[in-house]
Protein backbone atom coordinates (compact mmCIF):
# COMPACT_ATOMS: atom_id res chain seq x y z
CA UNK A 1 0.00 0.00 0.00
CA UNK A 2 1.37 3.39 -1.02
CA UNK A 3 0.65 6.65 0.72
CA UNK A 4 1.05 9.86 -1.29
CA UNK A 5 0.27 13.56 -0.78
CA UNK A 6 -0.79 16.46 -3.00
CA UNK A 7 0.35 20.07 -2.53
CA UNK A 8 -0.45 23.31 -4.35
CA UNK A 9 2.20 25.97 -5.13
CA UNK A 10 2.11 28.69 -2.42
CA UNK A 11 1.77 32.29 -3.60
CA UNK A 12 3.89 33.91 -0.87
CA UNK A 13 7.31 33.40 0.70
CA UNK A 14 5.56 32.69 4.01
CA UNK A 15 3.48 30.01 2.32
CA UNK A 16 6.58 28.42 0.84
CA UNK A 17 8.30 28.30 4.21
CA UNK A 18 5.20 26.80 5.82
CA UNK A 19 5.03 24.15 3.10
CA UNK A 20 8.69 23.22 3.71
CA UNK A 21 7.86 22.55 7.37
CA UNK A 22 4.75 20.56 6.43
CA UNK A 23 6.71 18.48 3.93
CA UNK A 24 9.55 17.92 6.39
CA UNK A 25 7.09 16.58 8.95
CA UNK A 26 5.26 14.34 6.48
CA UNK A 27 8.53 12.99 5.09
CA UNK A 28 9.90 12.25 8.55
CA UNK A 29 6.77 10.70 10.03
CA UNK A 30 5.06 9.05 7.03
CA UNK A 31 7.64 8.76 4.22
CA UNK A 32 5.12 9.17 1.36
CA UNK A 33 5.82 7.22 -1.82
CA UNK A 34 5.51 10.48 -3.76
CA UNK A 35 4.27 14.05 -3.61
CA UNK A 36 2.24 15.65 -6.40
CA UNK A 37 2.08 19.38 -7.10
CA UNK A 38 -0.89 21.03 -8.80
CA UNK A 39 -0.75 23.21 -11.88
CA UNK A 40 -3.05 26.21 -12.39
CA UNK A 41 -5.39 26.50 -15.36
CA UNK A 42 -3.62 27.74 -18.46
CA UNK A 43 -0.28 27.49 -16.71
CA UNK A 44 -1.18 30.20 -14.18
CA UNK A 45 1.06 28.60 -11.53
CA UNK A 46 3.62 27.14 -13.92
CA UNK A 47 6.60 28.90 -12.35
CA UNK A 48 5.41 28.08 -8.83
CA UNK A 49 4.86 24.43 -9.72
CA UNK A 50 8.33 24.13 -11.23
CA UNK A 51 9.90 25.79 -8.19
CA UNK A 52 8.20 23.49 -5.65
CA UNK A 53 8.79 20.39 -7.78
CA UNK A 54 12.50 21.25 -8.13
CA UNK A 55 12.83 21.76 -4.40
CA UNK A 56 11.11 18.49 -3.48
CA UNK A 57 13.20 16.58 -6.03
CA UNK A 58 16.43 18.20 -4.79
CA UNK A 59 15.57 16.97 -1.29
CA UNK A 60 15.52 13.41 -2.58
CA UNK A 61 11.77 12.77 -2.60
CA UNK A 62 9.76 11.46 -5.55
CA UNK A 63 7.58 14.25 -6.96
CA UNK A 64 4.95 14.30 -9.71
CA UNK A 65 4.06 17.68 -11.25
CA UNK A 66 0.58 18.09 -12.71
CA UNK A 67 0.20 18.88 -16.41
CA UNK A 68 -3.14 20.20 -17.67
CA UNK A 69 -4.74 20.35 -21.13
CA UNK A 70 -6.27 23.75 -20.34
CA UNK A 71 -4.64 26.43 -22.46
CA UNK A 72 -1.61 24.23 -23.17
CA UNK A 73 -0.04 24.07 -26.62
CA UNK A 74 1.98 21.08 -27.73
CA UNK A 75 5.09 23.23 -27.78
CA UNK A 76 4.46 24.43 -24.22
CA UNK A 77 3.95 20.87 -22.95
CA UNK A 78 7.03 19.72 -24.89
CA UNK A 79 9.07 22.42 -23.15
CA UNK A 80 7.78 21.46 -19.69
CA UNK A 81 8.45 17.78 -20.29
CA UNK A 82 12.01 18.65 -21.31
CA UNK A 83 12.46 20.76 -18.14
CA UNK A 84 11.20 17.97 -15.89
CA UNK A 85 13.23 15.34 -17.71
CA UNK A 86 16.38 17.44 -17.38
CA UNK A 87 15.75 17.70 -13.64
CA UNK A 88 15.40 13.92 -13.42
CA UNK A 89 11.67 13.91 -12.64
CA UNK A 90 10.20 10.49 -13.47
CA UNK A 91 6.49 10.92 -12.61
CA UNK A 92 3.76 13.13 -14.15
CA UNK A 93 0.05 13.64 -13.40
CA UNK A 94 -1.72 14.25 -16.74
CA UNK A 95 -5.11 15.96 -16.46
CA UNK A 96 -7.66 17.58 -18.70
CA UNK A 97 -8.32 20.23 -16.06
CA UNK A 98 -11.31 22.56 -15.74
CA UNK A 99 -11.73 25.70 -17.79
CA UNK A 100 -11.51 28.80 -15.59
CA UNK A 101 -14.25 31.42 -15.78
CA UNK A 102 -13.97 33.46 -18.98
CA UNK A 103 -11.73 30.94 -20.74
CA UNK A 104 -13.51 29.47 -23.73
CA UNK A 105 -11.27 26.68 -25.04
CA UNK A 106 -8.84 23.98 -23.99
CA UNK A 107 -6.02 24.59 -26.43
CA UNK A 108 -4.45 21.88 -28.56
CA UNK A 109 -5.40 19.09 -26.15
CA UNK A 110 -9.10 18.54 -25.56
CA UNK A 111 -8.98 15.36 -23.48
CA UNK A 112 -6.51 13.81 -21.08
CA UNK A 113 -6.01 10.72 -23.27
CA UNK A 114 -4.57 13.02 -25.97
CA UNK A 115 -2.15 14.48 -23.42
CA UNK A 116 -1.12 10.99 -22.26
CA UNK A 117 -0.54 9.88 -25.86
CA UNK A 118 1.55 13.00 -26.52
CA UNK A 119 3.71 12.45 -23.42
CA UNK A 120 4.33 8.84 -24.46
CA UNK A 121 5.17 9.85 -28.05
CA UNK A 122 7.59 12.54 -26.85
CA UNK A 123 9.29 10.74 -23.96
CA UNK A 124 8.64 7.01 -24.33
CA UNK A 125 8.62 5.25 -20.97
CA UNK A 126 10.59 7.94 -19.14
CA UNK A 127 7.61 9.10 -17.06
CA UNK A 128 5.28 7.16 -14.82
CA UNK A 129 1.96 8.79 -15.81
CA UNK A 130 -0.96 9.16 -13.41
CA UNK A 131 -4.41 10.26 -14.60
CA UNK A 132 -7.59 11.26 -12.78
CA UNK A 133 -10.56 9.03 -11.96
CA UNK A 134 -14.05 10.00 -10.77
CA UNK A 135 -15.76 7.25 -8.72
CA UNK A 136 -18.97 9.31 -8.51
CA UNK A 137 -18.78 10.48 -12.15
CA UNK A 138 -17.12 13.60 -13.56
CA UNK A 139 -19.56 16.55 -13.25
CA UNK A 140 -19.49 17.05 -17.04
CA UNK A 141 -19.85 13.39 -18.03
CA UNK A 142 -22.98 12.31 -19.94
CA UNK A 143 -23.48 9.17 -17.85
CA UNK A 144 -21.62 6.91 -15.42
CA UNK A 145 -21.04 4.39 -18.21
CA UNK A 146 -19.54 6.95 -20.59
CA UNK A 147 -17.38 8.32 -17.79
CA UNK A 148 -15.86 4.91 -17.03
CA UNK A 149 -15.39 4.33 -20.77
CA UNK A 150 -13.45 7.61 -21.08
CA UNK A 151 -11.39 6.61 -18.07
CA UNK A 152 -10.52 3.26 -19.66
CA UNK A 153 -9.49 5.14 -22.81
CA UNK A 154 -7.04 7.25 -20.77
CA UNK A 155 -5.54 4.16 -19.18
CA UNK A 156 -5.19 2.44 -22.56
CA UNK A 157 -3.48 5.56 -23.96
CA UNK A 158 -0.47 4.79 -21.77
CA UNK A 159 -1.22 5.72 -18.14
CA UNK A 160 0.51 3.69 -15.42
CA UNK A 161 -1.95 4.41 -12.62
CA UNK A 162 -4.81 6.69 -11.62
CA UNK A 163 -5.68 8.87 -8.63
CA UNK A 164 -9.35 9.44 -7.84
CA UNK A 165 -11.27 12.55 -6.95
CA UNK A 166 -11.94 12.44 -3.21
CA UNK A 167 -15.09 10.70 -2.00
CA UNK A 168 -16.73 9.80 1.30
CA UNK A 169 -18.41 6.54 0.23
CA UNK A 170 -16.15 3.52 -0.25
CA UNK A 171 -18.85 1.68 -2.23
CA UNK A 172 -18.57 4.28 -5.01
CA UNK A 173 -14.82 3.65 -5.25
CA UNK A 174 -15.07 -0.15 -5.38
CA UNK A 175 -17.92 -0.12 -7.90
CA UNK A 176 -15.87 2.19 -10.14
CA UNK A 177 -12.81 -0.08 -9.85
CA UNK A 178 -14.92 -3.13 -10.75
CA UNK A 179 -16.46 -1.38 -13.78
CA UNK A 180 -13.04 -0.19 -14.97
CA UNK A 181 -11.62 -3.70 -14.57
CA UNK A 182 -14.49 -5.05 -16.70
CA UNK A 183 -13.29 -2.67 -19.46
CA UNK A 184 -9.74 -4.02 -19.25
CA UNK A 185 -8.17 -1.61 -16.73
CA UNK A 186 -5.65 -3.51 -14.61
CA UNK A 187 -3.45 -0.58 -13.51
CA UNK A 188 -3.68 0.60 -9.87
CA UNK A 189 -6.48 3.07 -9.03
CA UNK A 190 -5.31 5.03 -5.98
CA UNK A 191 -8.03 6.36 -3.67
CA UNK A 192 -8.07 10.15 -3.26
CA UNK A 193 -8.69 11.24 0.33
CA UNK A 194 -9.75 14.69 1.57
CA UNK A 195 -9.26 15.21 5.32
CA UNK A 196 -12.17 17.00 7.02
CA UNK A 197 -10.84 20.02 8.92
CA UNK A 198 -13.64 22.54 8.31
CA UNK A 199 -17.30 22.43 7.33
CA UNK A 200 -18.65 25.28 5.20
CA UNK A 201 -15.66 25.46 2.85
CA UNK A 202 -15.56 21.69 2.31
CA UNK A 203 -19.34 21.48 1.77
CA UNK A 204 -19.19 24.23 -0.87
CA UNK A 205 -16.21 22.65 -2.62
CA UNK A 206 -17.79 19.19 -2.60
CA UNK A 207 -20.98 20.57 -4.13
CA UNK A 208 -19.04 22.33 -6.88
CA UNK A 209 -16.77 19.41 -7.85
CA UNK A 210 -19.36 16.65 -7.69
CA UNK A 211 -18.04 14.82 -4.63
CA UNK A 212 -21.11 13.66 -2.73
CA UNK A 213 -21.05 14.39 0.99
CA UNK A 214 -23.45 11.98 2.73
CA UNK A 215 -26.31 13.74 4.49
CA UNK A 216 -25.35 12.39 7.92
CA UNK A 217 -21.84 13.83 7.61
CA UNK A 218 -23.11 17.17 6.30
CA UNK A 219 -25.68 17.55 9.10
CA UNK A 220 -23.20 16.58 11.79
CA UNK A 221 -20.66 19.10 10.51
CA UNK A 222 -23.27 21.85 10.35
CA UNK A 223 -24.41 21.03 13.89
CA UNK A 224 -20.95 21.85 15.23
CA UNK A 225 -21.17 25.45 14.00
CA UNK A 226 -17.86 27.20 14.70
CA UNK A 227 -16.58 24.48 17.07
CA UNK A 228 -13.37 23.77 15.16
CA UNK A 229 -12.11 21.15 17.64
CA UNK A 230 -15.30 19.07 17.32
CA UNK A 231 -15.27 19.38 13.51
CA UNK A 232 -11.67 18.14 13.35
CA UNK A 233 -12.22 15.30 15.82
CA UNK A 234 -15.31 14.12 13.93
CA UNK A 235 -13.53 14.53 10.60
CA UNK A 236 -10.56 12.49 11.79
CA UNK A 237 -12.87 9.68 12.92
CA UNK A 238 -14.87 9.64 9.66
CA UNK A 239 -11.84 9.69 7.35
CA UNK A 240 -9.92 7.15 9.42
CA UNK A 241 -12.89 4.79 9.10
CA UNK A 242 -13.12 5.43 5.34
CA UNK A 243 -9.40 4.72 4.86
CA UNK A 244 -9.68 1.57 6.97
CA UNK A 245 -12.52 0.28 4.76
CA UNK A 246 -10.45 0.98 1.65
CA UNK A 247 -7.29 -0.68 2.92
CA UNK A 248 -9.04 -3.76 4.32
CA UNK A 249 -10.74 -4.29 0.94
CA UNK A 250 -7.45 -3.96 -0.96
CA UNK A 251 -7.13 -0.40 -2.27
CA UNK A 252 -3.57 -0.09 -3.65
CA UNK A 253 -2.91 3.33 -2.14
CA UNK A 254 -4.21 6.47 -0.44
CA UNK A 255 -3.53 9.89 -1.97
CA UNK A 256 -4.16 12.70 0.52
CA UNK A 257 -5.25 16.14 -0.68
CA UNK A 258 -3.24 17.98 1.95
CA UNK A 259 -4.21 21.60 1.19
CA UNK A 260 -0.62 22.23 2.39
CA UNK A 261 -1.47 21.04 5.93
CA UNK A 262 -0.01 18.10 7.85
CA UNK A 263 -1.88 17.62 11.15
CA UNK A 264 -4.97 15.78 9.90
CA UNK A 265 -3.00 13.48 7.58
CA UNK A 266 -0.52 12.51 10.30
CA UNK A 267 -3.36 11.85 12.78
CA UNK A 268 -5.26 9.65 10.32
CA UNK A 269 -2.12 7.76 9.27
CA UNK A 270 -1.20 7.14 12.91
CA UNK A 271 -4.72 5.86 13.65
CA UNK A 272 -4.17 3.34 10.84
CA UNK A 273 -0.61 2.51 11.96
CA UNK A 274 0.68 3.64 8.57
CA UNK A 275 3.56 5.60 10.09
CA UNK A 276 5.12 2.39 11.34
CA UNK A 277 4.77 0.70 7.94
CA UNK A 278 6.78 3.31 6.02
Amino acid sequence: MELSVEFFPPKTNEGEEKLRLVRERLTTELKPAFYSVTFGAGGSTQAGTLKIVSEIHADGQVVAPHLSCVGSSKENVRMMLAQYRELGIRRIVALRGDLPSGMGHYGEFHHANELVEFIRAETGDWFHIDVAAYPEMHPQARSPASDVAFFAQKMQAGANSAVTQYFFNSDAYFRFVDEAFALGVTQPIIAGIMPITNSSQLIRFSDSCGAEMPRWIRLRLLSYGDDVASIRAFGEEVITDLCDQLLVAGAPGLHFYALNQANAIVAIANNLNLGQQH
